[in-house]
């Protein structure tokens, strides 16, 4: 096995301890447990879901897994957390989850996401899946809006896939240095976010001054 490079905090010394432990896992349970937290983020966020993937695929590029496996068994663990969720909401309501909702998304979230939903549609849809802490709220909305199933499922799987692969990449590029890897996502994850967030408000600005404008 490779070594791998860390500074001398004690902070790292327990995330080398960490990579130790599930480098030595058999193969099964490390897919089990990398499927399990993936799925854990649209039940229970804010998850670091983004930090085991990259962490699974960091095993993957040392040697320890296939990266393909790595990313398909995230993807699908994320999916599935996901599709719960959607049906969880579909079945409850807003109610089931509007603490949550406040909580991440500011009082009047609700109404905000509606007015974007109902003007964009599933491209909004797309789009708030790539928003920290906005995006596990995204498919218990869908349900309890009631959108069809089908086409939510695929926007969810195209915006999980394109970040997870982005990950995966990430992990392969850095090597065996997991500082370098981490600061990546940091720094990916906002560059993303304010991206995503930029085109939801401006967005939302063209919708809202198009429906001030008088009619002529």
């Amino acid at each position: 096995m490779h070594s791998v490079r860390y500074a001398g905090s004690d902070e790292n010394m327990n995330i080398q301890l960490l990579i130790e432990r599930l480098s030595a896992m058999p193969l099964p349970m490390l897919y089990m447990v990398i499927g399990a937290v993936s799925a854990i983020e649209n039940v229970f966020p804010p998850f670091p879901s983004d930090a085991v993937v990259a962490f699974g695929a960091f095993l993957a590029a040392r040697g320890a897994a296939s990266a393909v496996s790595t990313f398909l068994v995230c993807w699908a663990g994320n999916f599935a957390g996901a599709a719960f969720t959607y049906y969880i909401g579909r079945r409850y309501g807003t109610g089931a989850f509007m603490h949550r909702l406040e909580k991440y998304g500011g009082k009047g979230a609700e109404d905000k996401l509606r007015s974007l939903y109902a003007k964009y549609g599933f491209a909004a849809l797309f789009i708030s899946r790539f928003l920290p802490g906005v995006r596990a709220l995204v498919p218990p909305f869908a349900g309890a809006m009631q959108l069809p199933p089908v086409r939510t499922f695929l926007a969810i799987a195209a915006a999980s896939g394109i970040w997870f692969l982005f990950i995966t990449w990430l992990a392969f590029r850095a090597g065996e240095n997991w500082e370098v890897l981490y600061g990546h996502i940091v720094t990916s994850g906002k560059i993303v976010a304010y991206v995503a967030l930029a085109i939801v408000i401006i967005g939302f600005a063209i919708w809202y001054f198009r429906r001030k404008r008088p009619a002529t």
